[in-house]
């Protein structure tokens, strides 16, 4: 019986004297998770079994991987989508990256995410966050730098987060092109397509001599003077 307890503290000890930003491996099996937070849920959840879960989009490694990972596997782009996932590139001290299922679009620079181990909540990282604010804040409106709700301080965190773009579930188009271009507001955004013609312009009345009187042309010509 002593030597278990023993042995335990040594555990607790060898933990307590980690680097604060040590990198602690988990398990992430998938079964573990069920979508919006129940008593099943392990006590520290990763994003990236989280987004795969909610969306579908099997792809497995570090977060700051999935985008090219996702490069002929899944279509991809720059504009949120519900059931999407929202891939950030590592920054400051995030080395990983970080991926999020967008689960509502609010407008053209705003939508809500569903994510995992972003905000601290009660003192503990690895939690769930559900339908929590994301705001684009790049000057092109572009979706290229967001700000996301950081749950300590009830507000948007300060940070300017780089965005490598958006994964959807469907399959890839034949010859994707990706090309990063300002979003236009909801609901008037009209769906991507060829563009049409510009209409012909209107050719422009001939101006009137100085001088001259349309009435007085008008009778001469219906009375031949």
């Amino acid at each position: 019986m002593i030597k278990r307890i023993l042995t335990v503290a040594g555990a607790a000890a060898s933990i307590l004297a980690m680097p604060v930003n040590a990198r602690i491996e988990i398990n992430t099996d998938d079964s573990a998770v069920t979508g919006g937070g129940g008593a099943n849920l392990p006590p520290y959840l990763q994003c990236v079994p989280y987004a795969r879960q909610l969306t579908g989009i099997q792809i497995r490694g570090d977060a700051w991987t999935w985008w090219n990972q996702a490069a002929g596997r899944y279509s991809r782009g720059f504009a949120p989508k519900v059931g999407a996932v929202m891939a950030l590139k590592p920054h400051g001290n995030s080395r990983l990256g970080h991926v999020a299922a967008v689960s509502k679009i609010i407008d053209s620079r705003t939508i809500l995410i569903r994510h995992s181990n972003w905000s601290p909540i009660g003192g503990r990282r690895g939690q769930i966050e559900d339908n929590v604010k994301v705001v684009d804040v790049s000057e092109a409106g572009d979706w290229s730098a967001v700000r996301i709700w950081y749950a300590p301080i009830q507000a948007l965190g300060g940070s300017h987060w780089p965005v490598s773009g958006f994964i959807y579930p469907g399959k890839p188009a034949k010859a994707e092109k990706l090309t990063r271009q300002p979003l236009l507001p909801w609901p008037d955004a009209p769906k991507a397509g060829k563009p049409g013609k510009p209409a012909k312009a209107e050719k422009a009345a001939k101006p009137t001599k100085p001088g001259k009187d349309p009435i007085a042309d008008l009778i001469k010509k219906k009375t031949g003077w």
